[in-house]
């Protein structure tokens, strides 16, 4: 009787043993997949996070993308916009070259046409320079020629020579050539212009004018009614003396008046009113001569 109630107890103790160890090794497999699966789901969550920041990632590249992509069509619309108006700027200006091409052209023309007149008038301006440059060497000599036969037996205070531009001028005092108030030549001044005379005729390429300058009181004669009257008289005077006495040719004489006009000084002194009494002779180039000088066909050295 003691002997089965020790084995069964021993029986129930291994039962229990291998109960406790089939809950022991079914609790460990629990827990093992317990925290598998607690992995498996932090990985998943993590996984999910990385798949949120990669789509937010996308979303704002596909954003900064479309902003690029309207600026760059709102660069193409400014091009074109640009390209637009350059083809018209294009346009104008070979419309406006088509004309400047043409203007060129005229430009071109008259400007070959202003050279060959500028050509022209050139020759035409070293023709006259040289002309002068003689008429300047004939009026020196001249005038040296005339105040070395004047110099002898005539004071220098009746008598002065001188170059005024293209022309010698001779002044001769009023009381070398005439009486006080009157019209007539003395004696005296046929010999001084006997020696203007003579210089006069070796000059037969030149004009002369005489004309006549008084002082400003007045005079009322019978045969003299102002001062104008006096100095038109003693240059007509002065030119018939030259032209009988002398033998001037009277073609190349002139004969004018100047009153009181033109003076040289004030008529305030006695002084002064004496110098303004005075002939002027003036020997000058002939006229026609001179007109020729203008006329480049005439000029000397003129190609016909």
């Amino acid at each position: 009787m003691n002997a089965i109630p020790i084995l069964a107890m021993k029986n129930l103790n291994r039962i229990a043993v291998l109960l406790f160890l089939a809950l022991t090794v079914t609790s460990c497999v629990s827990k093992k997949k317990f925290l598998m699966s607690e992995t498996d789901r932090n990985r998943s969550e993590q996984d999910l996070s990385v798949c949120i920041r990669e789509k937010l990632t996308a979303e704002a590249q596909v954003v900064n993308l479309q902003d690029k992509l309207k600026s760059k069509d709102e660069q193409m619309n400014d091009l074109k916009e640009q390209l637009a108006d350059l083809r018209a700027t294009r346009d104008q200006q070979l419309t406006q070259l088509e004309g400047l091409t043409v203007l060129s052209q005229s430009a071109n023309n008259n400007m070959d046409k202003t050279l060959s007149q500028l050509a022209v008038k050139d020759k035409y301006i070293h023709l006259l320079q040289a002309a002068k440059t003689k008429a300047d060497s004939l009026n020196l000599a001249l005038s040296i020629n005339l105040k070395s036969v004047l110099r002898s037996g005539i004071e220098d205070n009746d008598v002065e020579v001188k170059i005024d531009k293209t022309v010698v001028m001779i002044n001769l005092s009023d009381k070398m050539l005439f009486s006080s108030g009157s019209t007539n030549i003395t004696e005296g001044a046929n010999e001084v212009l006997g020696k203007i005379a003579e210089i006069i005729k070796s000059r037969p390429g030149f004009d002369v004018m005489v004309e006549g300058y008084t002082d400003n009181v007045p005079i009322n004669k019978a045969c003299i009614k102002d001062n104008w009257d006096l100095s038109v008289q003693r240059a007509s005077n002065v030119v018939k003396a030259l032209q009988v006495t002398h033998g001037i040719d009277p073609n190349r004489m002139i004969a004018a008046g100047r009153g009181e006009f033109n003076a040289l000084t004030s008529n305030d002194t006695a002084e002064g009113r004496s110098t303004n009494r005075r002939t002027r002779i003036i020997i000058m180039p002939q006229l026609d001569q001179f007109y020729d000088l203008l006329d480049p066909d005439k000029a000397p050295g003129a190609a016909k």
